[in-house]
Order: C-alpha cells, then sequence, then structure tokens
C-alpha cells in the first residue's frame, strides 16, 4: 500500500508578484498626490493658526524693501494693475499675495484692491504655526 501523492506541493513562494503590486501601488500614490511648489521671492511670511492651501494662478511678492514682484517678475506700482490684468487673462482669478510681514497693511491692501477691482479672489500667503 502506497500512501504517497502523486503530485509534490512545493513550499516555495515567489516574491516577483508582490513586488510588482507594491511597485505598482508606489507609482499610484506618486501620480495621485498633490505637489505643492513653493512659489514667489523668498520674504519673511507672517505665521497664522490656521493656514489653508491655495492653488494660487498669480502670484504678487512684496518685499521688505518694498519692491513688487509678479509672478517673479519684478514691475513698479504704477505697472502694477496692467501686469495683474494681462496675467489673469483667460484664468481663474485667484491672486496670492507673498507679503513680507514688515510691510506696510497700506501697500498690502492697495494691492489686494488692484486685485478686487479686476474680479480676483485674493488670498494672503502665510506659514503655519
Amino acid at each position: 500500500m502506497n500512501l504517497n501523492s502523486k503530485h509534490k506541493i512545493e513550499a516555495s513562494f515567489s516574491m516577483s508578484s508582490m513586488t510588482d503590486v507594491i511597485f505598482l501601488l508606489l507609482i499610484f500614490f506618486m501620480l495621485t498626490s498633490s505637489f505643492i511648489t513653493p512659489s514667489g521671492l523668498p520674504v519673511n511670511l507672517p505665521s497664522s493658526k490656521s493656514s489653508e492651501i491655495v492653488m494660487q494662478k498669480v502670484s504678487v511678492t512684496i518685499t521688505d524693501d518694498l519692491q513688487y514682484f509678479v509672478d517673479d517678475k519684478k514691475v513698479s506700482l504704477n505697472q502694477l494693475e496692467g501686469v495683474l490684468r494681462s496675467a489673469l487673462a483667460g484664468k481663474q482669478g485667484v491672486v496670492v499675495l507673498h507679503c513680507d510681514k514688515t510691510v506696510p497693511v497700506e501697500k498690502v491692501v492697495s494691492v489686494a484692491g488692484i486685485a478686487t477691482a479686476l474680479e480676483a479672489r485674493v488670498s494672503i500667503a502665510t506659514k503655519p504655526n
């Protein structure tokens, strides 16, 4: 009486399918994650308790020596409205203000007023606490 089975079961495990699944999951999460690229010139932003991320369309930077930049391009205060009008053409009107914390409030309000007159939403960039 022969009790041995004719079909031998191998106890080895192939890891190739497991690595394929892990690799595909890695690619999926890399492609679906949102990449946030900081834009604007390096300024000392004010801090805030609640800081939400806004997908910006146009960036306006005011440095501590009161120089104005629209998307990293230096402009004067007199040219700001025309440059913003052309930058907002064809885009959803979102302007993100990157202002140094030493900039007087009246300068920030004047730039926000120009953007609001162009029917753009205005958001002020802050760093989280």
